[in-house]
């Protein structure tokens, strides 16, 4: 017997058959070990995260460690399903928050990742990077910073005027505002000439264009796991291209899993990773400004400027099942968090 909403392979199997996608389903884990805790996190996540998060080899895994995924039912009183250990969720109306406020308040004994509070920050490019231009972080291994950039709530037309006023440079990249989950909230645009600003579509967010070699990298946060891979970018921007470039250029989104760069040959000065303590230290700060465990962070070098990196996007509860080895670093990030909230129970804090 399993609780109500709980997924098994079987059922991830089946459910990625019906949209033509061939599944490896792993035999059924052994009942867990004598003693070995049962951890019950429950989801509410949206379809599309729950098939790219929830995969086959996530479940299997989850189950030998004595991990139970169960499906939230928004249709019915939170406080009436259960008992959970942990509560993950991905949603973004403010129903939902606040049924998830009021939840957290009520049983404080469940980890609730992320708080809903929290993760508004992210919600909205304009607050998004605030934390990391107020954070000013430099050592010996680099510098991290945020683009300059501007926010345009309406009016079209009064863009080039408010870009000159800003002192911003041309070519700008031009973000929607508000980030909802929706593949058009990652979309972008580039600007090469004052004439094409009024072309663009508020509430928006415009950031100035950091020539990077053609290279983003994506960093993972899971707790205080870090991982990166590589992603191509849009390309340098050169003179030539600011004399002959004089509409709106859009992009999907540029750094989806398919512009994978890991294996990409190009200019290792160009491709090398972020110093790992300079990686780990803006991890860190950033978990205890954000007060989130679950985000990555979209940054890119500057061109010829080997220790100096922007931050261009941050998001929560990103695609981890994209990131390589992601079912041990995430199962093993949800024991930790049961046996650090036991050890507190043992110090009696």
């Amino acid at each position: 017997m399993r609780l109500h909403g709980e997924v098994s392979d079987d059922e991830a199997a089946a459910a990625a058959a019906l949209v033509g996608e061939p599944v490896a389903v792993s035999p059924s884990p052994p009942p867990a070990a004598a003693g070995q805790q049962r951890l019950v996190v429950g989801y509410a996540l949206t379809k599309k995260k729950v098939k790219s998060f929830l995969q086959p080899k996530l479940l299997a895994l989850a189950r030998k460690k004595g991990i139970h995924f169960v499906s939230i039912d928004e249709s019915h009183p939170l406080s009436e399903q259960g008992p959970f250990d942990i509560i993950l969720h991905k949603l973004t109306s403010k129903e939902w928050q606040q049924v998830l406020e009021d939840y957290r308040e009520e049983h404080p004994e469940v980890t609730v990742l992320d708080p809903p509070n929290a993760i508004q920050n992210l919600h909205n490019r304009q607050s998004m990077l605030q934390e990391v231009a107020d954070l000013n972080l430099s050592n010996g291994y680099g510098e991290v910073c945020t683009p300059r950039q501007l926010v345009i709530m309406k009016d079209p037309s009064s863009i080039p005027d408010a870009v000159a006023k800003a002192g911003l440079t041309l070519p700008l990249v031009a973000k929607p505002l508000v980030v909802d989950g929706t593949s058009k909230s990652h979309e972008l645009s580039l600007a090469y000439v004052e004439a094409s600003l009024p072309l663009l579509d508020p509430p928006l967010v415009l950031q100035e264009f950091v020539n990077h070699g053609g290279i983003l990298f994506k960093v993972y946060i899971v707790g205080e796991t870090i991982r990166v891979v590589r992603r191509f970018s849009l390309p340098n921007v050169n003179t030539y291209d600011l004399g002959n470039n004089d509409g709106i250029f859009r992009f999907p989104r540029v750094s989806c899993a398919t512009n994978n760069a890991d294996d990409a040959d190009v200019d290792p000065c160009i491709t090398e990773l972020p110093p790992k303590p300079l990686l780990e230290k803006l991890g860190r700060e950033l978990r205890r400004r954000l007060g989130l465990r679950l985000f990555n962070i979209d940054m890119i070098r500057e061109h010829g400027r080997k220790d100096r990196y922007y931050v261009i996007d941050i998001n929560y509860f990103p695609g981890y099942g994209k990131m390589p080895g992601y079912e041990h670093i995430f199962t093993d990030f949800l024991l930790s968090l049961v046996q650090s909230k036991y050890k507190r129970r043992l110090n009696g804090s």
